[in-house]
Parts: structure tokens; sequence; C-alpha cells
């Protein structure tokens, strides 16, 4: 999942070397923290939040087939 949300975000910004994907994991459930460069906050956020959310929607799958819940923030 963390290499997916990777991929995603450096296809979407202009300065790939700053995204960062942190991953906190507990017992049923994980924390992904994306961390991208000011200048492309709009671009991961997307008008309305359409972007974020589809990226959101996709971890969400992914750890539904392996029996977890992820909780994706942006930073």
């Amino acid at each position: 999942m963390r290499d997916l949300v990777e991929y995603i975000a450096k296809s979407l910004v202009d300065d790939a070397s700053q995204v960062k994907v942190s991953e906190i994991e507990g017992a049923n459930s994980i924390i992904l923290e994306l961390h991208v460069a000011p200048g492309d906050m709009g671009r991961v956020i997307g008008r309305g939040g359409r972007v974020a959310s589809a990226i959101r929607t996709l971890v969400r799958v992914l750890a539904a087939k392996e029996g977890k819940r992820v909780t994706l923030e942006i930073v």
C-alpha cells in the first residue's frame, strides 16, 4: 500500500524527490502519512479533494483485501 501511494503521488507532483510516505502500523489499522512539497499540495489534494478521495478509496480497497483498515493523511 505504501508503494502504491508513493507511486501515485510521484506521478502527480512536479518535485518527485520531495514525496515521502511514512507508515504507522497498529493491530488492525495502518496510518499512512504522505509528505509532499508545499507547492505540490494542490495537485495531490485536487479540486474539491477529488484526487485525495480517489487515492484513499484505492488504499481502502487494498486494505480490505488484507482485512485491515487504512487512513491516509496528507501532511
